[in-house]
C-alpha cells in the first residue's frame, strides 16, 4: 500500500483516536440487551490505509496505574478500595477495554420467570487473579466454568469496596443468558465509617453513591449489585439502608433493563450486625426495598420451614446460602452440596452457591476438570436448565483456554492460553442412557486434547447397543423463532477408523402449524424431531461461506452442511445422533470429537457487514531487546494502543495481526503471512511487547497492524477486508 493516505506524527498519534468510551456507549444505549441486528458481509471497497510516525524513544509517558498492569501495560479490570475513589470514578478512554461486548442474551424462561433460580457467588483466593487480564494470560491449568445451563445469576465476589466484575466474566455469562452482579461490601470499623459517611447524612449522599453504582453497572454492561453490609450501623445509617436500596433498585431498572440488587444477610434492622441465616422480621425491611435476599449459610430446614411464610409470594427471591467449603455448622457442602440443594428446592426457594471453585482450589489441579463434572453432575436434577433465544447460534466448544491455540484446523500458537471472554457457548454436559435395558450410551467430556477452533473441542463418547440402530444426546436447548431458510453446520472427526455414522437432529415446536422442508421425520414416537440431509454441494448463494462443505479439512475434521425451509417454526433442542452402518448388528463403540455448529439465518449472510475502519496507534513503548553493534539495539520490544470503529453487536471479537517489514522498502505489498497477536472484544487492543527489527539511521523501520472482524455467524472475512494501520519508525537522531 502507499503512503498516500493520512500520515500522522508521534504528536498526532498521542492525540488522534476513536471516539470516547462514554461516546461509544452513546451510540450503543439505544439497543436492548439481547436484541441482535441480523450479521452482515463485508463491503467489497477498501480503504486507505492511515500511516503513523514515531522516532523511537525509551522514555514513554506513563499510562494510568489503575488500568494497566505496571510491568508489562496489559490492561486489567479493576476495582474500588474506597468511597472517594468510587464517586470520583468518570469514563476515560482505558475504561473502554472494560466494557462487556456481549449482550445478555435472550433465554426461557425468563429470569423474571416464578421458577427457583440458582446463583453462583464466585469467590477464588480474593479475586482479580489471572481473570483481570483482559487479553488473556499465559498460564498452566488455571480455573474455569462452563456448566452455565444450570445458572440464572452469577455474583463476581471480592472483598474490595467496589467489586467490579473483569469484563472476561460478563462476556462470558452474558454469552449464556446469566446475569452479573458486582459486589459493594463494607466490613470491620472501617466499614463502620465508611457507612457512617454516605449512609447517616441526608438523602443526597446514599443518591450520589447509587447513582455512580448504576453508572457504572450501565457503562461496563454488567447487570446490578450484591450489597453486603458486614458492620454495624448507627441508627441513622440504618434507618436510611431501606431508602437507599429502594432508590438505588429504581434507579437501575430504568438504566439497566433486567438488573438486579440483592441483600445480604448480614445487619439487622436494629443496625447490630447479627447473621439470622434466614429471613425474619429483623431483616425483612431490607428484603422488602430490593430484588432479593441472600442468606447466611448455617441454616436448618427449620429455618427454611419458617422463611415461607415470610416470603410468601416473593419465595423465589430468597436465594438460600450454601458454603461448598462447608465451613462452620452447615448442610451439606462440597460433593454433599446435593443435600443442601434438595431441602432448597423442597421448599421452593431460590440457591446461592458460594465458592463452588472448592474443586478447584482445594482437589488436585490436573484433575479439575473430572471433578468440576463430578460436583454439578451430582446437583443436576436440581437445578433446571434454561434455553438460548436468538441466532445466529454459533459455538466451536472453546472453553477459553488451551495447550495451543488454533484457528480452523490449523496451529496457530504452542503453549498454554487463558482467555474466559473467548468462551464460546457450552452444551449440557453429562450422561444419556438409553431407555430400558439394552446398555446404549453417550457420554459428552471437554476436550483439551484437540481443537478445530480456540483451544478445545467436545468429546463424545459412546455405545450403540446390538438391539438399537442408533443413540443420540441433546446438545442444546433453545427456545428460537425460526426464519424462512435456516443454514447449519458442524465439523466433527472421529478417533480411529469407524464405519459408525453421525447426524445432527433438531426438534421443533408449534407442530400444529409448523411446515419444515428439506429434512425427514424420524418416527411418531419423536414427534417433532427431525433429521436434516446433508448438502453435497453448498447453495451457489452461500458459497462464499460454506464452501467447504462434505469436505475434509485441515487437522482431519468434516464439515457437513444443511440448509432447511421451515414455516412458524420454533427450534427446541440441537442433538447429535449416532447410527450403526444399515445391515449391522453388533455393539459398536465410538469416541468423536465435535469442533463446530453453526445455526445461521441464512439470509443475514447475503447483507454486507460494516468493515473496521479508523484504525489508529497510540501510546506507544519503546523498550531495547537485542544489543548490535556500537551498543546500539538490534531489536526492540514495541507496545502500543489500537483502536478502531465498528458496531460492535455484529461482531464476536476481533483477532489482531501485525506485519512487519524494515530495510529500504517502507511499504509492504501484503504477501508476507501477519502474525497473529490475540483476540479483543472490544473496539481497541493494547500490542504488548512485539518484536520489531530496529531502525537504522537513515532508513525507517515499518509495522502494520491488521484488524481481523469475526462477525457473529462465525466466518471467516478475507484478509483483504481486515482494518489495518501502519507504524513508521525512525532512530533517534
Amino acid at each position: 500500500m502507499e503512503e498516500a493516505s493520512s500520515v500522522l506524527t508521534r504528536g498526532a498519534v498521542q492525540r488522534r483516536g476513536p471516539k470516547t468510551p462514554e461516546k461509544q456507549a452513546q451510540d450503543q444505549s439505544g439497543r436492548k440487551p439481547g436484541r441482535r441486528r441480523p450479521g452482515r458481509r463485508i463491503k467489497e471497497d477498501q480503504e486507505e490505509e492511515t500511516i503513523f510516525r514515531d522516532v523511537v524513544s525509551f522514555s514513554p509517558d506513563p499510562l494510568p496505574a489503575r488500568y494497566y498492569d505496571k510491568d508489562t501495560t496489559r490492561p486489567t479490570s479493576f476495582y474500588f478500595s474506597s468511597l472517594e475513589d468510587l464517586l470520583a470514578w468518570t469514563p476515560a478512554m482505558e475504561d473502554g477495554f472494560n466494557v462487556a461486548l456481549e449482550p445478555l442474551e435472550r433465554r426461557q424462561p425468563p429470569l423474571s420467570s416464578p421458577r427457583p433460580r440458582t446463583l453462583l457467588c464466585h469467590d477464588m483466593m480474593g479475586g482479580y487473579l489471572e481473570d483481570r487480564f483482559i487479553q488473556g494470560s499465559k498460564v498452566q491449568n488455571p480455573y474455569s466454568f462452563y456448566h452455565w445451563q444450570y445458572i440464572d445469576i452469577f455474583v463476581y465476589f471480592s472483598h474490595h469496596t467496589v467489586t467490579i466484575p473483569p469484563v472476561c466474566w460478563t462476556n462470558a455469562a452474558h454469552r449464556h443468558g446469566v446475569c452479573v452482579l458486582g459486589t459493594f461490601i463494607t466490613e470491620w470499623k472501617e466499614g463502620g465509617k465508611l457507612c457512617e459517611s454516605f449512609l447517616a447524612g441526608d438523602e443526597r449522599s446514599y443518591q450520589a453513591v447509587a447513582d455512580r453504582l448504576v453508572q457504572i453497572a450501565q457503562f461496563f454492561r454488567f447487570d446490578g449489585w450484591l450489597i453486603n453490609i458486614e458492620n454495624s450501623l448507627s441508627p441513622a445509617a440504618v434507618g436510611n439502608t431501606p431508602p437507599f436500596l429502594r432508590y438505588l433498585t429504581t434507579q437501575l431498572h430504568q438504566l439497566v433493563p433486567g438488573g438486579l440488587v440483592l441483600w445480604y444477610d448480614s445487619v439487622v434492622q436494629s443496625g447490630q450486625l447479627k447473621w439470622q441465616d434466614e429471613l425474619n422480621e429483623q431483616n425483612r425491611v431490607f428484603f422488602d426495598s430490593c430484588d432479593g435476599f441472600f442468606t447466611n449459610y448455617n441454616w436448618r430446614e427449620d429455618h427454611l420451614q419458617r422463611m415461607v411464610a415470610q416470603a410468601g409470594k416473593r419465595l423465589v427471591d430468597v436465594y438460600v446460602g450454601v458454603d461448598v467449603f462447608a465451613r462452620s455448622n452447615v448442610v451439606g457442602g462440597r460433593f454433599d452440596t446435593d443435600k443442601s440443594l434438595e431441602l432448597i428446592r423442597k421448599h421452593g426457594f431460590s440457591a446461592a452457591l458460594f465458592a463452588p471453585g472448592w474443586v478447584y482450589e482445594c482437589l488436585e489441579k490436573s484433575e479439575f476438570l473430572q471433578n468440576q463434572d463430578k460436583f454439578w453432575r451430582l446437583l443436576e436434577r436440581f437445578l433446571p436448565t434454561h434455553s438460548i433465544c436468538s441466532l445466529p447460534f454459533v459455538t466451536s466448544f472453546c472453553l477459553g483456554l488451551g495447550p495451543r491455540r488454533v484457528c480452523y484446523g490449523k496451529e496457530q500458537a504452542v503453549g498454554p492460553w487463558y482467555h474466559p471472554s473467548a468462551q464460546e457457548t457450552q452444551p449440557l454436559f453429562g450422561e444419556h442412557k438409553l431407555a430400558g435395558d439394552s446398555g446404549g450410551w453417550v457420554k459428552t467430556h471437554c476436550c483439551l486434547a484437540d481443537a478445530w477452533h480456540g483451544g478445545s473441542s467436545l468429546l463424545l463418547r459412546g455405545l450403540i447397543p446390538p438391539e438399537v440402530d442408533n443413540v443420540a444426546v441433546r446438545l442444546f436447548s433453545l427456545q428460537v423463532p425460526l426464519p424462512p431458510k435456516l443454514f447449519l453446520s458442524m465439523v466433527y472427526k472421529f478417533e480411529g477408523s469407524t464405519d459408525v455414522q453421525v447426524a445432527l437432529e433438531l426438534t421443533t415446536g408449534d407442530a400444529s402449524s409448523c411446515h419444515v422442508g428439506g429434512i425427514s421425520v424420524l418416527n411418531a414416537d419423536s414427534g417433532s424431531r427431525h433429521s436434516p440431509r446433508p448438502l453435497r454441494v453448498p447453495p451457489t448463494k452461500l458459497a462464499r461461506w460454506s464452501g467447504r462443505c462434505g469436505q475434509q479439512l485441515s487437522g482431519g475434521w468434516i464439515q457437513c452442511c444443511y440448509e432447511v425451509s421451515l414455516h412458524g417454526c420454533l427450534l427446541q433442542d440441537l442433538l447429535m445422533s449416532f447410527s450403526r452402518p444399515p445391515g449391522s448388528r453388533e455393539e459398536k463403540g465410538f469416541v468423536c470429537r465435535l469442533g463446530e455448529i453453526q445455526v445461521v439465518d441464512a439470509n443475514s449472510l447475503l447483507a454486507p457487514l460494516p468493515r473496521v475502519q479508523k484504525v489508529t496507534i497510540s501510546q506507544l513503548r519503546w523498550l531495547p531487546l537485542i544489543s548490535g553493534s556500537e551498543g546500539r539495539p538490534a531489536q526492540l520490544l514495541l507496545s502500543c494502543t489500537l483502536q478502531w470503529s465498528f458496531h460492535l453487536l455484529q461482531a464476536r471479537c476481533f483477532r489482531i495481526h501485525c506485519r512487519e517489514q524494515t530495510g529500504s522498502s517502507s511499504t509492504t505489498d501484503g504477501t508476507e503471512k501477519p502474525t497473529f497477536l490475540g483476540l479483543a472484544f472490544a473496539n481497541q487492543y493494547r500490542v504488548v511487547d512485539v518484536v520489531v527489527g530496529a531502525a537504522r539511521f537513515g532508513q525507517d523501520g515499518r509495522v502494520e497492524f491488521l484488524v481481523e472482524p469475526v462477525p457473529r455467524e462465525g466466518f471467516q472475512v478475507p484478509q483483504a477486508e481486515w482494518g489495518r494501520a501502519a507504524l513508521v519508525y525512525s532512530a533517534p537522531q
